[in-house]
C-alpha cells in the first residue's frame, strides 16, 4: 500500500511512532494530501507527554492503531520528546507543535485556494475565526466551523452525523481540537468519512487562532517551558495533565527501547 509517511524513518516514544522530520517536508505532506485528498486522508498528531499517557504503551497497549482507515503523520510536540529524539538518534528533530505549524498551513491553504473548517471550540468563537481566516488569509475558504456538545460525540450516530455534514462543506483541511483523547479518537473512527484530505489534532489551536488564549512567548516556548505557561493560564483544567499524569509518561518515555528506530537513513528527506 501507498503511504505519504513511508519514506520517513520514525522512532518508538513508549509504542507511538514518531516521525523524524523537519518542518518543511511535513508542511509538503500536508498540503499534498490536501490537494490529493487520499483515499485514507492524512491524520497529523502532536505526540508529546500528553499523548503518550493516552496512547503509550505503559497505560493503554491497544491504544495506537496502524493501517486504519486514516494515515498518521505523528510529530514531535515537547521538550521531552525532542530530546528523547536527539538522545537515540544523536541528531535534533525540531518540536513541530500545531500551534506553530498551523500558521504555515493556512498560508498554504491560501495560496493554493483550500478550504479550511474547523471542528471544535465553544460557539463563540465561530465569528472570530471567520473573522481572522478572512483578513489573514483570504485565499483560503472558511468551510464552516462545528461545536457539536459531548453528548453528540459520544454516541456512533451523533459522531458520524457531525462528519456527514462537514463532507457536505467539503473541506479541505479539517481543524479537529476536541482535546486528547477525544481528537485523535474522532479521527481514526470518523475522519475519513469527512471527505477532508488532512485531519490536524490540533487542540486549543482553535482558541489561540480565535485570540482566547494567548500563545506563550517565544523565550518560554524555545526553553521548552511551554507547559508551564499554559498551566498558569489554565491551572484547574491542566494541572492533573501535566502534574499528575506526565511524570509516568516522562518515565515510560525513558524506558523506550533504542532499537525501536526504523525506517528510511536517519538523514532528513526533503519531500515524501
Amino acid at each position: 500500500m501507498d503511504t505519504l509517511t513511508g519514506a520517513i524513518p520514525t522512532l518508538d516514544t513508549d509504542g507511538v511512532p514518531i516521525h523524524l522530520v523537519t518542518a518543511e517536508p511535513a508542511l509538503h505532506l500536508i498540503a499534498e494530501a490536501a490537494e490529493r485528498r487520499p483515499a485514507r486522508p492524512l491524520a497529523v498528531a502532536s505526540i508529546n507527554l500528553d499523548h503518550l499517557h493516552h496512547f503509550g504503551r505503559h497505560t493503554n497497549p491497544e491504544a495506537s492503531p496502524a493501517g486504519g482507515p486514516v494515515e498518521w503523520l505523528n510529530l514531535i510536540d515537547g521538550a521531552p520528546i525532542a530530546a528523547h529524539a536527539k538522545r537515540e538518534t544523536g541528531q535534533p528533530y525540531p518540536k513541530l507543535s500545531g500551534s506553530d505549524l498551523v500558521v504555515e498551513v493556512l498560508r498554504l491553504a491560501a495560496a493554493r485556494g483550500l478550504s479550511v473548517a474547523v471542528l471544535g471550540g465553544d460557539p463563540a468563537v465561530t465569528e472570530p475565526l471567520r473573522d481572522r481566516l478572512g483578513t489573514e488569509w483570504p485565499g483560503a475558504r472558511f468551510a464552516g466551523h462545528w461545536t457539536p456538545p459531548r453528548e453528540q460525540l459520544a454516541t456512533a450516530d451523533g459522531a458520524a452525523q457531525v462528519a456527514e455534514e462537514i463532507r457536505a462543506a467539503g473541506p479541505d483541511i479539517l481543524l479537529v481540537c476536541l482535546g486528547k483523547p477525544r481528537q485523535e479518537q474522532w479521527i481514526e473512527q470518523y475522519g475519513a468519512r469527512s471527505g477532508a484530505g488532512v485531519l490536524l489534532a490540533f487542540g486549543a489551536v482553535v482558541d489561540f487562532l480565535a485570540g482566547r488564549v494567548a500563545r506563550a512567548p517565544g523565550w518560554i516556548s524555545r526553553a521548552g517551558l511551554e507547559w508551564a505557561w499554559r498551566l498558569m493560564l489554565e491551572p484547574r483544567r491542566l494541572a492533573n495533565r501535566y502534574l499528575v499524569q506526565g511524570p509516568p509518561a516522562y518515565l515510560a518515555l525513558r524506558r523506550s527501547a533504542r532499537p525501536a528506530l526504523r525506517g528510511a537513513a536517519l538523514g532528513v528527506p526533503q519531500h515524501a
